[in-house]
């Protein structure tokens, strides 16, 4: 047996011996889901369990340095890891914004010091990371950021506004991009990490058409923050924001993978419409189920290439852009699909049948993918001059 195929065995058999049975049910609400937080409340036991075996052996992280209670796995380990637990059906056992955003920039741009606070944290699932990017006035142009951090003495003292916060009326912490220059664009910027708990700062939940939101405004009043708390150097955070900000449309794009172990929109035509001959008995419908399940199928072998090459160091930087652009377009199609799959029961907005709405819900939330980590015009526009090599109008 080869040495991955060891690895593989290994990894099957502790995974079922330590999956709880109700951690391999498919994810049917947010409480489902484990974000982990200093506040965190667990759906169950096993939830709470499944985060820590998980997290004891640092594959919440798998890739990160032992150092820092990560796994230590090699990239084709962790692929490995990933396929086991599709396997068994295996839900992740934590999300987090510090995990697939912050995570991958303090370990790049962080001080040791940094690093050996916060990462164990976030691996364990004991700090809840939230994102302060957009602003009012400077969504698709993040750079024309305003939120000032002016320095005194050890500090600096931000005030300002965000806006389209995900979770941060939940959130421990927030990795933040706020102006130390006024006399420059992107050259006058700082990355900030600062405590949700100090004082001057509050939230605001923004609601959506869908009934439910994640995003919040969040301001600040004279916030005081740590000089320690940047992360890379002073008036070069636009460096550390686009690094992370790759990792964001990576992980916007796999949401057109996503799967949670419920019914396919195949199966759940067949439900609405039956079948003839043992086909969906609706050739329009059907072919549209078809062509999306061949798309599926060309960006999740897209999205394991890119991988492999960002492991090494080959992929495109722009890439990222790419995928993130391709991902929110099929992800809005199947939203699409799975309404015209689900028939009538698919435009119920509060019937327990209906999962309170879910299907609905889901697909007008999906059109908020085009808004956040960067507008779909502007992943177009990265797309044609940086890897089309368009000519500039």
């Amino acid at each position: 047996m080869t040495n991955s195929g060891t690895f593989r065995a290994d990894a099957r058999a502790w995974l079922d011996a330590n999956c709880p049975a109700s951690m391999r049910t498919p994810v049917v609400s947010d409480a489902d889901i484990c974000w982990g937080g200093c506040n965190a409340v667990f759906a169950s036991q096993d939830q709470r369990d499944w985060l820590d075996r998980m997290a004891a052996r640092g594959w919440t992280a798998p890739e990160w340095p032992i150092a820092y209670r990560g796994g230590g796995l090699s990239p084709a380990e962790t692929k490995i890891l990933r396929e086991e637990m599709a396997v068994l059906g295996c839900r992740p056992p934590l999300k987090s914004f510090g995990i697939s955003m912050l995570g991958p920039a303090l370990l790049k741009y962080g001080t040791e010091e940094q690093k050996r606070v916060h990462l164990p944290r976030i691996v364990r699932g004991e700090v809840r990371w939230c994102q302060g990017y957009s602003e009012p006035n400077a969504g698709s142009d993040l750079a024309g950021l305003m939120t000032r951090a002016e320095t005194v003495g050890d500090e600096f003292i931000v005030s300002g506004q965000k806006v389209w916060t995900s979770y941060a009326d939940k959130a421990d912490w927030i990795f933040c991009l706020v102006r130390t220059d006024q006399s420059v664009k992107q050259a006058g910027i700082t990355f900030l990490l600062f405590d949700m708990k100090s004082a001057g700062v509050s939230t605001r939940p923004i609601k959506l058409i869908a009934g439910y939101s994640p995003f919040c405004e969040t301001f600040f009043d004279n916030v005081r923050v740590p000089k320690a708390n940047v992360l890379g150097e002073v008036n070069k955070g636009w460096e550390v924001a686009k690094y992370l900000l790759s990792h964001e449309r990576e992980m916007i794009s796999d949401m057109a993978l996503r799967e949670d172990g419920g019914p396919s929109l195949a199966e759940i035509a067949l439900q609405t419409f039956g079948c003839a001959d043992g086909r969906l008995d609706n050739p329009i419908l059907r072919g549209r189920i078809a062509a999306y399940e061949v798309r599926a199928h060309a960006f999740r072998s897209m999205t394991e290439r890119f991988i492999d090459e960002a492991k090494v160091g080959a992929a495109h930087p722009a890439k990222a852009s790419m995928m993130k652009y391709f991902g929110t377009e099929l992800n809005k199609l199947r939203n699409e699909l799975a309404v015209a799959a689900g028939g009538s029961r698919a435009l119920e907005w509060d019937s327990e049948r209906s999962n309170h709405g879910s299907v609905p819900r889901a697909w007008l939330r999906s059109k908020g993918n085009s808004i956040e980590g960067g507008t779909s015009e502007i992943q177009l526009n990265v797309i044609a001059k940086r890897i089309l090599d368009l000519p500039r109008s």
